[in-house]
């Protein structure tokens, strides 16, 4: 059972860790109504870190549904310029970002797809040119979860409202490294060293192109860009500030080469996107882009997905998560892509991390597109890795490496 103390701990561990707040820093937190009691931990920690100033931007997932179920399309299309200028005014001072999730998910199911995808073309478009500053790691950001009632339910539908809520609890506690009698922080430096390590061997083998194959029928070749990096564990800011963006991840990833990608992989956990649940889902790719796609259910919202924009067909991310890991052992389908991400090897549509190629946070759009690199206003994760997945890496010279057996890392 959580307690008060974990909680705490929790909230400790984002401003410390998870965005490493510095001195005279503003702090951006986002998060729902409901969760005003940890916030408000947040918050402290924040100040007490040296925190210049902290800016709650409050979200309340009912009153956000009833505006897309009222406003008409053409005014949620309308993105004031206040939007954009406040959100300059805080990447000018410099200021991190941390994200408390809670909310339901599928809330959104009922909602026309199409109010979404309009609102949220919008926003990106508006954003365009900031949205640099947390793809290129420019300044610290976090995104972490806590439990809820609306989120315990859909996890664990056929238990009653407290021991769900607990159970949930449990879960997301036990993956984040917080427990009542450990040190959050100290654990977050072990696990990063691990990740950390990993990326260094896939690094120092220089793969041309990754082969995947799983017993769901995933034989997909993922191309990967020359003078490409894999990373894990934590990110830096270019004033060398070291932060982790995911609490939790368990992921080792990299870029993929946008025209590299070539065959058919099938999803291993259900996706959540614009608040709508897609299961049993599948693409197929040609030289990079999906040609052809199929799910058991909302297909109409992953028809959304692809054709949100010219890059959401191709890949911006291919990411190594062992079947071991402890989120894939927990056996729990938590329905929320920053977990359900790193219980399986993902791949996700859409803009790739600079940080993934030899001086691309350097990089203008123009030449990171002339590496090879995908371009496109959104990124999405999906989950294909299964129990008996194997990965083979590919060299130049078409050496044949294995890297994953049955699930797992072989080195």
């Amino acid at each position: 059972m959580v307690s008060e103390k974990m909680y705490d701990k929790l909230a400790e561990l984002l401003v410390k860790k998870g965005v490493n707040v510095q001195k005279d820093q503003p702090v951006i937190i986002n998060a729902s109504v409901r969760d005003a009691d940890f916030v408000e931990k947040v918050v402290r920690y924040a100040y007490e870190a040296g925190a210049k100033y902290v800016s709650v931007e409050w979200g309340d997932s009912k009153i956000s549904k009833m505006g897309f179920q009222y406003q008409s399309i053409e005014t949620l299309k309308e993105v004031p310029q206040w939007f954009y200028d406040k959100r300059k005014y805080q990447q000018d001072g410099g200021a991190c970002y941390i994200s408390v999730e809670s909310g339901k998910p599928g809330e959104m199911a009922d909602v026309d797809g199409e109010k979404m995808r309009a609102n949220r073309m919008a926003v990106y478009s508006k954003i365009a040119d900031l949205m640099s500053y947390t793809m290129n790691n420019e300044g610290q950001w976090t995104i972490a979860g806590i439990p809820s009632l609306e989120w315990a339910k859909v996890v664990f539908p056929d238990l009653p409202d407290e021991e769900a809520f607990e159970k949930l609890g449990d879960a997301i506690f036990a993956v984040t490294r917080v427990s009542e009698d450990n040190d959050p922080i100290a654990d977050w430096n072990e696990h990063d060293r691990v990740l950390i390590e990993h990326a260094k061997k896939l690094n120092e083998y220089d793969f041309e192109k990754l082969h995947f194959t799983s017993g769901l029928g995933t034989d997909l070749y993922v191309g990967l860009v020359k003078n490409h990096i894999w990373a894990g564990g934590g990110c830096t800011t270019p004033k060398g500030v070291y932060f982790d963006p995911n609490m939790p991840t368990e992921e080792i990833f990299c870029m993929p080469l946008k025209t590299g990608t070539n065959g058919i992989v099938h999803a291993s956990k259900p996706l959540s996107y614009n608040g709508k649940v897609i299961k049993d889902f599948w693409f197929r790719f040609e030289d990079g882009k999906v040609v052809d796609y199929g799910a058991g259910e909302e297909k109409e919202a992953l028809a959304a997905l692809l054709d949100f924009d010219e890059g959401s067909r191709y890949l911006g991310e291919v990411a190594l998560v062992p079947y071991d890991s402890p989120i894939s052992k927990s056996g729990i389908l938590f329905f929320n892509t920053l977990y359900d991400e790193n219980a399986a090897c993902h791949l996700a549509l859409g803009r790739p991390y600079p940080e993934n190629i030899k001086g691309g946070e350097e990089m203008s759009k123009e030449e990171l597109a002339a590496c090879g690199a995908n371009d496109s206003m959104q990124h999405e994760d999906f989950m294909f890795g299964t129990e008996d997945m194997d990965i083979d890496g590919i060299k130049a010279d078409g050496t044949v490496v294995p890297v994953f057996r049955k699930g797992n890392f072989v080195f």
